[in-house]
């Protein structure tokens, strides 16, 4: 319907809203694209435990008030088939959502049943407000079923043309990127303009903008480096030394992601990485994402939306260290990790010696097999297996 859709080249990190099946991200799959599923929790017919079960990356999280932990401009697609979303309501403030961390230029598909007049005239004038132009409307008149593509767009200069300035832009202060426990803003973000602003311009066709460095990332040298450092240890140690059966591995997580080199390192293997940023870390997700991979923010303190026994291996660089002064005991956390762990997965802790030691006698007490422990210059490295013990 849109030629200028190239999924798996200039369309990579795609976003699903609301899970009703796997199919769309399976469908995607060869095609090279990376369909991060969003669970809604509202939703009682959301299958996003499914989609984890199959190897398909996904969440769970409310999408009413607050914004998703995502940052803007973040996602070249962002598809709702079904999804039971009235986007016209409440002055449109889910879709301005969309329209925050969709990419300048980026792609919305919304397909389903056929509205009443009514609700298709005010998606019309919604759409129109905040100057999306459709690419394509197509109907399957059997089936009762019709599809929109919109596009979102590139530049400010439509934002003026506007009769109407609502709903009206947001303030020059107001951060776009800010995502956790901030309320959805019934404003309308500028498009990035400036050099050193992210979503300025489209990233590479994939796989080359997996290493490409946008002309906004500032500590170019910093990337590069983390990404020779990752690769280094992935294939000396990760996928040799560890006793891994990384064939068995598919669902990983980077607890503390930071340029996602980590999952670089991983890319030629088949598994998907959930890049997370902490909340109090310096905000690399835009580049996690104008590199071709997707993450959210998250704070450790809290519970990760996600479903008990989702991941395969879980990843921890210098994690505990980092919330040592925030969190209440690092007990809690383990005790989540252990939560969205399956049994018989794999955890990696780096961190200083004096954190890896506390923590192995946690990961004793819950039966978790200690497979290596190691130690240099007061750094080490722990890795233990998830057991089928339950007291």
């Amino acid at each position: 319907m849109v030629p200028d859709i190239e999924w798996g080249k200039n369309v990579r990190v795609v976003l699903d809203i609301g899970v009703t099946d796997s199919s769309f991200a399976a469908t995607l799959f060869d095609k090279g694209v990376l369909t991060l599923s969003l669970g809604l929790k509202h939703d009682l017919v959301d299958l996003a435990q499914v989609a984890i079960e199959r190897g398909f990356p996904a969440i769970v999280s409310p999408f009413s008030n607050r914004r998703l932990p995502f940052p803007s401009s973040a996602f070249d697609a962002i598809h709702c088939s079904g999804c039971n979303i009235h986007w016209h309501s409440r002055g449109g403030k889910r879709l301005l959502e969309i329209n925050r961390i969709l990419r300048p230029g980026g792609y919305f598909l919304l397909a389903g049943k056929h509205n009443s007049i009514e609700v298709e005239e005010a998606m019309t004038s919604l759409t129109a407000s905040i100057c999306w132009n459709v690419l394509a409307d197509k109907t399957d008149e059997v089936a009762e079923v019709g599809i929109k593509i919109y596009q979102k767009p590139e530049s400010n200069s439509i934002y003026r043309l506007r009769r109407k300035k609502n709903p009206p832009l947001c303030k020059e202060n107001e951060n776009a990127d800010a995502a956790w426990y901030i309320p959805i803003r019934q404003c309308l973000h500028k498009i990035p303009t400036g050099i050193e602003q992210h979503g300025t311009e489209w990233p590479a066709d994939w796989p080359q903008r997996l290493e490409n460095y946008p002309d906004w990332l500032t500590d170019k040298e910093k990337v590069k480096a983390d990404t020779k450092h990752w690769k280094a240890v992935v294939e000396k140690s990760y996928l040799t030394g560890m006793g891994i059966n990384w064939t068995n591995i598919r669902n990983v997580m980077d607890m503390k992601a930071v340029y996602g080199g980590f999952a670089t390192a991983l890319s030629e293997q088949k598994v998907w990485v959930m890049n997370v940023v902490p909340v109090h870390a310096p905000n690399t997700l835009p580049y996690i994402y104008d590199c071709g991979h997707f993450g959210i923010y998250h704070d450790w303190c809290e519970s990760f939306g996600t479903y008990p026994r989702s991941y395969d291996l879980l990843h921890a660089d210098h994690l505990f260290s980092r919330l040592k002064n925030r969190c209440s005991q690092p007990v809690a956390i383990v005790v989540e990790m252990d939560r969205i762990l399956r049994p018989g997965g794999w955890v990696i802790v780096r961190d200083k010696v004096v954190i890896l030691e506390p923590l192995e006698g946690i990961f004793t007490t819950l039966k978790w097999d200690i497979h290596m422990t190691f130690a240099q210059d007061k750094e080490g490295i722990l890795v233990a297996q998830k057991t089928m013990w339950r007291p």
